[in-house]
C-alpha cells in the first residue's frame, strides 16, 4: 500500500486489482461510499495524487466532481468527506419520496410488458435474496427500484434518482436489515408491481410514498442507535 505524506495523519484504502485502473474519481467515490474514507476525513489533493498515482490534476477534477455530487464538502480546514446528520436524512428521504411516488406513477402510465417482466424478476431476486448478507440485500433491493425507474421512461427522473442513491450510498447499514423490514418490503413491491401493471398511478404513487416514508423512519432510528 502506499505510503501518504507526513502531513497526512492515516493511511487511504488498500489499493485492489478490481479497482487499479479506475479513475480517481471512481476510486474516491467507492472509497468514500465504502466507508472507507469516513465522513469527516480531511482530503489531501498531493496524498491522494499519490495514491491514485497520478498527477494533481485529475485529482483537482475528481474532488471539483465529488464536491458537485454532494459527496464532499467545504470546511474551514478544506475539503472533506461530507459529515451525515439526521436532518440530511431527512431531507434526502423527503426529496426520494417525492421523486420515487412520481416514477411510479410514470411507471404505471408508460409501462411495457418487457418492463413487467422485468420488475417481476428483480422483485423474485430480491425476495430470494440471502437475508444474512446486508450488501445483497441493499443491492437486490436498488435493482428492484431501477426497474421501476426504467419503466417511467424519464430520463430526469432517473437522473435525479440516481444522485439520490449516491447519498444514500454514504449510509451503509441497509434499512432492509431492520426487524420486520424484509417482510413488509417484499409486500410492498408486489403491490407497487401490481399497481403498475394495472396502469393505476394512483394507487402506484401511494405505495411507493408509504414505502418510502416508512425507509425513512427506519433510517432515522439507525441514526438514533449509532
Amino acid at each position: 500500500m502506499d505510503e501518504l505524506p507526513v502531513s497526512t495523519s492515516r493511511r487511504l484504502p488498500r489499493k485492489s486489482g478490481a479497482t487499479r485502473k479506475a479513475s480517481p474519481y471512481e476510486r474516491l467515490k467507492q472509497a468514500i461510499m465504502s466507508g472507507e474514507l469516513p465522513p469527516g476525513e480531511p482530503l489531501v489533493e498531493l496524498a491522494l495524487a499519490e495514491w491514485c498515482n497520478v498527477s494533481r490534476t485529475p485529482v483537482r477534477e475528481a474532488l471539483t466532481r465529488l464536491e458537485q455530487d454532494g459527496l464532499i464538502q467545504r470546511n474551514d480546514r478544506g475539503l472533506i468527506v461530507r459529515e451525515s446528520s439526521p436532518e440530511e436524512i431527512l431531507d434526502i428521504y423527503d426529496t426520494r419520496i417525492v421523486l420515487e411516488s412520481k416514477a411510479a406513477a410514470v411507471a404505471a402510465e408508460r409501462r411495457t410488458s418487457i418492463d413487467l417482466v422485468a420488475m417481476r424478476r428483480a422483485e423474485e431476486r430480491a425476495h430470494r435474496v440471502d437475508t444474512d448478507d446486508p450488501h445483497a440485500l441493499a443491492e437486490r433491493n436498488r435493482e428492484f427500484h431501477r426497474t421501476v425507474w426504467r419503466a417511467s421512461r424519464n430520463e430526469s427522473l432517473i437522473d435525479l434518482l440516481e444522485r439520490l442513491n449516491l447519498h444514500l450510498g454514504r449510509y451503509p447499514a441497509t434499512t432492509l436489515a431492520y426487524p420486520g423490514r424484509q417482510d413488509t418490503s417484499h409486500v410492498e413491491h408486489h403491490d407497487l408491481v401490481d399497481a403498475i401493471e394495472a396502469r393505476d398511478p394512483e394507487t402506484a404513487s401511494a405505495i411507493a410514498t408509504r414505502h418510502f416514508t416508512a425507509a425513512r423512519d427506519i433510517r432515522l432510528r439507525l441514526w438514533e442507535s449509532e
